[in-house]
């Protein structure tokens, strides 16, 4: 599982921190922390982590089923 952060969204509510603290930490009153891998065992504390953020900064692909080096499917632009 990854996990990204928009920082520049997160407006410091701390409701990650409190839902999966071993994944997202605050340092002071605004800076969040987080790992961008938390362990599988984590899984469902990060997902319910990031439905819970008011601000919808928190992104996670979970790669399942993904194999390395596999083709992304990309949009394609129309003409």
């Amino acid at each position: 599982m990854r996990v990204v952060v928009d920082l520049s969204r997160c407006q410091g509510y701390a409701q990650c921190a409190f839902l999966a603290p071993d994944a997202f930490r605050m340092h002071g009153e605004e800076a969040l922390m987080y790992d961008p891998s938390p362990d599988d065992t984590q899984r469902d504390r990060v997902l319910r982590a990031a439905a819970a953020c008011p601000v919808q900064a928190i992104l996670v692909d979970q790669l399942e089923g993904r194999r390395e080096g596999a083709d992304v499917p990309v949009a394609a632009s129309t003409p």
